[in-house]
C-alpha cells in the first residue's frame, strides 16, 4: 500500500524567546520581528511518523506550511529530513489569518494536490496553542479526524487503528483513509538531518504559492476571513514589595502570620 501523505507544519517563534514577544497595538497582531523562528516542535512528530510510514509503506510526504517568505526555513528543513515536496503559501493577504481562516487555506493548498490518503499535524502550535487547525481542516476537507494520538496502525483494509490519549489512559479508535491525525510528543522520536540531507536540501524547489494560483477568494483568508478578531489590547502591570522580617525563627513565623493577618492574606 503506497500512501500519499500530507504533513502540515509551521514556523513559530522559539519558546525560549517568548518572553520577548510584544504585541502591535496599532494592528493588534503578534509583533514577531527580531525573534528567532523555528519549526514548531509539535510538527517534528507528525513529520517523523510520516517518514516512518513511508519507510513501511512507500509512497509520498508532501510537506505544507501558510506563512511568511521566512518560513522556506522550515519547508528546506524538511526537505532535509526526508520530505519529497515543500509547499509554501505565501501572500500578504494570508497575514492576521485565525484557525479557520489558515485551515481554508491549507485545505484548497491540498486539495490541489489531487488524492491524499493521509493528512498529519502537531497537536498544536507553540505560538497559538489552541489544537483547531486539524479538526477544521478535516471538517472542510470532509475527513474523518483522530486527534491527540499517541500510537497508530494501518490495516490491510485501509484503515488506521489509533490509540488516542485521554485522562488516565487512552480509546482505541479506527478510521478509513482518507484521515486527519493530530500526533502527541509520545508516538515517537524525531530524527535529526544527515549531512547529505541538508546538502541535498539547499538545491530543492521550494513551490510557492499565493491567493492567485490557489485561486482562493481574499474574503476568505487572513484577516477577512477570520470570524474571530482580537477586539482590544492591554498590559497588566503587577507590583510587589518586600518587608524583612527579623529576629529567630519562632519569632519570624508569629510576626509573619500577625502580618498576613493584617494584610487579610491569611484567616
Amino acid at each position: 500500500m503506497r500512501l500519499n501523505i500530507v504533513v502540515c507544519i509551521k514556523q513559530v517563534p522559539h519558546p525560549e524567546h517568548f518572553h520577548e514577544i510584544k504585541l502591535d497595538p496599532e494592528s493588534q497582531t503578534i509583533n514577531r520581528r527580531g525573534i528567532p523562528a523555528i519549526l514548531n516542535p509539535p510538527d517534528k512528530h507528525a513529520l517523523e511518523e510520516a517518514l516512518q510510514l513511508k519507510e513501511r509503506y512507500g509512497g509520498t510526504i508532501t510537506a505544507v506550511s501558510m506563512g511568511p517568505p521566512e518560513a522556506s526555513q522550515i519547508m528546506e528543513e524538511a526537505y532535509a529530513l526526508g520530505v519529497d515536496r515543500s509547499i509554501l503559501l505565501c501572500d500578504p493577504l494570508f497575514a492576521g489569518a485565525d484557525t479557520l481562516a489558515t485551515a481554508r487555506a491549507l485545505a484548497i493548498g491540498i486539495q490541489r494536490l489531487g488524492e491524499v490518503d493521509l493528512i498529519l499535524c502537531g497537536t498544536h502550535s507553540m505560538d497559538g496553542a489552541t489544537g483547531q487547525v486539524g479538526p477544521q481542516l478535516a471538517e472542510i476537507l470532509g475527513f474523518p479526524f483522530i486527534g491527540f494520538v499517541r500510537k497508530m496502525e494501518i490495516q490491510e483494509r485501509g484503515t488506521v487503528l489509533a490509540e488516542r490519549t485521554i485522562e488516565r489512559g487512552y480509546l482505541k479508535v479506527e478510521g478509513s483513509l482518507p484521515l486527519v491525525l493530530s500526533v502527541t510528543k509520545e508516538i515517537n522520536t524525531p530524527r535529526l538531518p544527515t549531512v547529505i540531507g541538508i546538502m541535498e536540501a539547499t538545491q530543492k524547489e521550494i513551490y510557492t504559492w499565493d491567493t492567485k494560483e490557489l485561486g482562493i477568494d481574499p474574503a476568505l483568508v487572513g484577516i477577512e476571513g477570520s470570524p474571530t478578531r482580537v477586539s482590544g489590547i492591554f498590559e497588566r502591570r503587577l507590583s510587589r514589595k518586600g518587608e524583612l522580617l527579623q529576629g529567630d525563627p519562632e519569632e519570624v513565623i508569629r510576626k509573619a502570620i500577625k502580618r498576613l493577618r493584617e494584610l487579610e492574606a491569611l484567616r
